[in-house]
């Protein structure tokens, strides 16, 4: 369309053959102010990918709202007017991520082993229902053991008994094998996620309490571009972890964002629920908070306001091709392990203090893993153990969220 005209509708095949006339129909690429794009990340990547080739500018679209479709009805040339609207007007475009770096590897593997996992759960529901109703020796057999015990246990098990007995076993034994192997292929596909983190995203494993799968997660809801992302606020609203203004008269307070990417919003979620526990910072601030009348929903919600930060900037310090520490992990290890040579302490003695294991001390001593927020939390007890009458000069806040 131009001069907010339609110049006309056409249908395309959605195949190359069908792009290629969709591109030889609009022209030249510099006289093209933009092409809008719904579901880029799905149905549209392929067409998206073609048009980003041939030198296009693609922006994605959203859906019309509701409120528009019933006034203007839906059908294909009315959404594709919609979304010629929205990129000439620049409301509700964004620039779609890229699909074919090593993000798009990752959200491959991601995809199948959330499905793998939910099979998982739901062979181990079953095996729970079975149980519930098995005669009694079976139920005491069983009981009160973990999910991944039982199951392993169940695919082992030597069915006998009566017909009700050996019927019941056969059942569990196979949901057991099931639940086995679709946990082997989960772990692999986790495995490969954590290869590519390790070669392309180590910034974001070194978030404290980032795990593959939560790593994995930011890394795919900010693309392989973070820099479409216009600042770290803006990735806080992608995520739904955003303070959304909820005020009138003289009431002054913000409300959950119940918007934006909900995995990403479940990452930063179970970052800041791991945070809670074993954070001494984090647990220090929920104390205080608490105290000031703030009930737990919302000090987690300033806590995702924090690790959205953190995570923002560990996706630009990739993209970058730097770590967000200015020194190098081996020279920083050597300067610990040199503090606790010094003072005549053990590393089994910082890992029962820090309740981890002592190899993640000796791995940061050698430059073998970057762990800046273990190793900060190291030299801050060895300094607070050899001088325990001087005042420590750490502070860590999380007002400003």
């Amino acid at each position: 369309m131009t001069k907010n005209r339609p110049l006309a509708t056409q249908t395309f095949t959605a195949d190359p053959t069908g792009y290629e006339r969709l591109a030889a129909m609009i022209g030249d690429p510099d006289a093209c102010l933009g092409i809008g794009v719904e579901g880029t990340n799905s149905y549209g990547a392929a067409l998206t990918r073609r048009l980003v080739e041939a030198g296009y500018d693609v922006y994605e679209v959203l859906r019309p709202k509701r409120s528009v479709r019933r006034r203007d009805g839906k059908s294909d040339p009315v959404d594709a007017l919609a979304a010629a609207r929205s990129v000439l007007a620049g409301d509700g475009t964004s620039v779609p991520k890229s699909a074919d770096g090593w993000v798009e590897a990752l959200r491959a593997l991601n995809a199948e082993r959330a499905q793998l996992v939910t099979a998982m759960t739901a062979l181990s529901n079953s095996a729970t229902g079975l149980l519930t109703t098995a005669p009694e020796h079976i139920r005491e057999r069983y009981r009160g053991l973990r999910t991944p015990i039982r199951m392993r246990r169940l695919a082992a098990c030597r069915p006998s008994g009566n017909m009700v007995e050996q019927g019941m076993l056969v059942a569990l034994k196979a949901a057991g094998k099931a639940w086995k192997a679709l946990k082997e292929q989960a772990d692999l596909l986790e495995k490969n996620m954590r290869l590519i983190l390790e070669e392309h995203a180590r910034p974001l494993l070194d978030i404290y309490c980032a795990s593959t799968v939560t790593a994995a997660t930011l890394a795919i809801v900010a693309g392989d571009n973070p820099e479409r992302i216009r600042s770290e606020a803006a990735f806080a609203k992608l995520c739904g972890a955003c303070p959304i203004p909820a005020s009138s008269g003289k009431t002054n307070r913000h409300r959950l964002n119940k918007g934006g990417n909900r995995q990403g919003n479940s990452a930063l979620h179970h970052i800041a629920i791991v945070r809670m526990r074993y954070h001494q910072p984090t647990r220090d601030y929920v104390d205080r908070k608490t105290g000031e009348g703030k009930g737990k929903m919302e000090i987690i919600r300033c806590l995702k306001r924090f690790i959205a930060r953190e995570a923002y900037r560990a996706l630009v310090s990739i993209r970058r091709g730097r770590t967000p520490l200015n020194k190098p992990p081996a020279e920083r290890g050597r300067r610990l392990r040199e503090l606790r040579v010094a003072h005549g302490i053990t590393q089994q003695q910082i890992g029962d203090a820090l309740g981890v294991h002592s190899s993640r001390i000796s791995e940061i001593e050698r430059g073998t893993r970057n762990l800046p927020e273990l190793e900060r939390r190291a030299a801050l007890w060895i300094q607070t153990i050899t001088t325990p009458n001087q005042p420590t000069q750490h502070t860590e806040t999380f007002d400003n969220v």
